[in-house]
Parts: structure tokens; C-alpha cells; sequence
């Protein structure tokens, strides 16, 4: 089965070189195999890797967006570009600060707060929510900063210590020799998982984690104008931060229900009518369903089958800017009748013969030319 490489980093298609090097740090860490166990975890950082190795790269992703993984499945790059480069070495630093018995490595280990992850959330609108816009109450889940022991994790009265281990360094030295040389591997320390500190009595409300998992409802307000895909941000409804780092973001991806009588097209919205063949003939003034309730619309004498008229300021407000609004655009079909009465049969034939004499075309085809040509 074909991957989405979006969908891999949990990213929009419109994310930027920013995005897409913040979604694969993240996710990077998460499932380096040094730091997770869990099985599958190293497929899932390989699989991580590659989506960010060809997103990152202009041309393989111009390729991507175009054929799909068929247009990048001919092997990787010729190299990491420089944004996957750095951002990779980054990601391995934080593990391994380095090899060749540790030169650098010392003081280069990433320490202190870390911001929380990310979350989505999707959410469908009604056809008239997305017009329009409006609040929304919305029940969320995430990872909160402990209050009992505000994110230590540790029992209150104590405090987490230095680990025993790695002497608070977080990280771990194994030196390994080979008949031709020798160097040493610096991995995260597996007691302290790279904090560089130890519990000893962990907190009973968190247990040990420093956070606890919230349900909580939270009111966002929907701009007008929003379409399928419009993502919002909602600041710091992520899960929490570690050692005191900010919070992450939600983001809340939006798709929009369908309308059974409006179809939508940018800022425009579309609409049939249906007619009578003598209401297109002599005209008429009729009441139509919009998205601000009924309004009038006038069709003109001698109107033709699928003839457009348009009802100014009726459509979708711009995003970012309501007060100016697309147009409903009323598409007119004209029903006529496959049976008659006999008495709307003689008033034709008689409107027929009138037609033709006024004409000097005869009969019914003068009368049919008149009106439909």
C-alpha cells in the first residue's frame, strides 16, 4: 500500500520547511530506538526518516505531490539535503552526543525544559458553520503539568536525585575496541532515561511522570469562510512541557459537511432552480433558498434551459475578511411537461395557430420557432 509521507510526519500539505523539520524532530525522538523499546518502534523511526528525507528535498517532493511514492521509490537521494542533515544530527546528538571516544560530545547534550507535543483534532461543521463561523465547545484530552508535585514527579517533601548511574550526566560511555581500533559509544543512560535524575519516592497522583492525563472542554471561535482542510491553532492545549517546558499546540484540521440544495465553489455557492417552460417564457419573481434565508430572484422573460443568474453578496464570506461576501449563483432548469390535458392541449394548439398566422410560418412550427429559437 501506497504511504502518505504527510501523514507519516502528521503534517498539511502546505507545511512549510519549519513545520516539516519540527514534526520530524518530534517524532524522531520519540521513536528512536534507543529510547523506545516498544516493538515496531525502529520500523516506525526508518519509516519517519524517509518521509522526512523526501519532503524536505524540493525536487522529490515536487515529485511526490505529483506521482505519489511511485515518483520517489527509485531509492533515496543522492544524500540528505541540509535540512534533514542537520536536523538528523541533532536528533542523534541528543542520544550519542557523538563518537571517537566522546571529542566534543561534553556540554553539548540537550538539557532543561522541553516543550510538549503537538495534538489534532478533527472537527466537521455543518455547511451554514463553515459560512458563517461561530464558537465551538470542543472536549479535548491532554497530558496537564502535575499539581501535586508541580511536574517533578517526585513525593512532595523530596525531590528527584542524581542519578547513580550516569553521575547526572544522562548518558552512558561504552567503549568497544577492534583489532584495528578503538572507540567510544555514548548512549542515553538507561536508568535515568537521559534526565540525569532518580525518584526515589515518586508522586502517588502522577506516578513518578510528572503528568497526568485531562479531559477538559475548551471554546474555540470558527472564522467565516472556513473550507475542508482549514487547519486552526489553538496556543498551549498540547500536552504539557518536561522540567518546565512551554506546552505544545492543538490543532484542529476542519472538513465541512455537505448541503443537500447548495454546492460550494471558493466563495461562491451554487444552486438549481427549476422552472415551468411558461414561468421562462413570460417571466417571473420567485422565492429561493440561500444561506441567508429566502430572497428574491427574478427571472427574465424568454429565459433559455441552464441559463446563470446571480444573487450579489450572497455567497461565502472571505476568511479574514467577512464583510465581503462571494455570490450565489442560481443555475435555471426549465421542466417541461411530458403530458398534457386536453385543455392545455387546445389553448397551445390555439396559441399555436396564432403564433403562425402573426409569422406567416404556419402552424406549430412558427409558434415553436418563435418561443424557442
Amino acid at each position: 500500500m501506497a504511504r502518505d509521507y504527510y501523514e507519516i510526519l502528521g503534517v498539511s500539505r502546505s507545511a512549510d520547511k519549519e513545520e516539516l523539520k519540527r514534526a520530524y524532530r518530534r517524532l524522531a525522538r520519540k521513536y528512536h530506538p534507543d529510547v523506545n523499546k516498544e516493538p515496531g518502534a525502529e520500523d516506525r523511526f526508518k519509516e519517519i526518516n524517509r518521509a522526512y528525507e523526501v519532503l524536505s528535498d524540493p525536487e522529490m517532493k515536487a515529485r511526490f505531490d505529483r506521482f505519489g511514492e511511485a515518483g520517489v521509490s527509485g531509492g533515496s537521494a543522492q544524500g540528505f539535503s541540509t535540512d534533514f542533515s542537520d536536523s538528523f544530527a541533532d536528533i542523534f546528538e541528543s542520544f550519542f552526543s557523538g563518537f571517537a571516544g566522546g571529542t566534543g560530545s561534553q556540554g553539548r547534550r540537550r538539557t532543561g525544559p522541553v516543550r510538549g507535543d503537538d495534538l489534532r483534532l478533527d472537527l466537521a461543521l455543518e455547511f451554514q458553520e463553515a459560512i458563517f463561523g461561530g464558537d465551538k465547545e470542543l472536549t479535548i484530552k491532554h497530558l496537564e503539568t502535575c499539581e501535586t508535585c508541580n511536574g517533578s514527579g517526585a513525593k512532595p517533601g523530596t525531590k528527584p536525585q542524581v542519578c547513580s548511574t550516569c553521575g547526572g550526566t544522562g548518558q552512558v560511555r561504552r567503549a568497544t575496541r577492534t583489532p584495528f581500533s578503538s572507540f567510544t559509544q555514548v548512549s542515553v543512560c538507561p536508568s535515568c532515561n537521559g534526565t540525569g535524575q532518580t525518584i526515589e519516592e515518586k508522586c502517588v497522583t502522577c506516578g513518578g511522570h510528572g503528568q497526568n492525563e485531562v479531559t477538559k472542554k475548551i471554546k474555540i471561535t470558527i472564522p467565516g469562510g472556513v473550507d475542508n482542510g482549514t487547519r486552526l491553532r489553538v496556543s498551549n492545549e498540547g500536552d504539557a512541557g518536561k522540567m518546565g517546558g512551554p506546552p505544545g499546540d492543538l490543532y484542529v484540521f476542519l472538513s465541512v459537511k455537505n448541503h443537500p440544495d447548495f454546492q460550494r465553489d471558493g466563495i461562491n455557492i451554487l444552486s438549481q432552480v427549476k422552472v415551468s417552460y411558461l414561468q421562462a417564457i413570460l417571466g417571473c419573481c420567485l422565492e429561493i433558498n440561500t444561506v441567508d434565508g429566502k430572497a428574491e430572484l427574478i427571472i427574465p422573460s424568454g429565459t433559455q434551459p441552464n441559463a446563470i443568474l446571480t444573487l450579489e453578496d450572497k455567497g461565502v464570506p472571505k476568511l479574514g475578511n467577512p464583510v465581503s461576501r462571494g455570490d450565489h449563483i442560481v443555475t435555471i432548469k426549465i421542466n417541461i411537461p411530458t403530458k398534457t390535458t386536453s385543455e392545455e392541449r387546445e389553448l397551445l394548439e390555439k396559441l399555436a395557430n396564432i403564433k403562425g398566422e402573426r409569422t406567416g410560418k404556419g402552424g406549430k412550427e412558427g409558434f415553436l420557432g418563435n418561443w424557442f429559437n
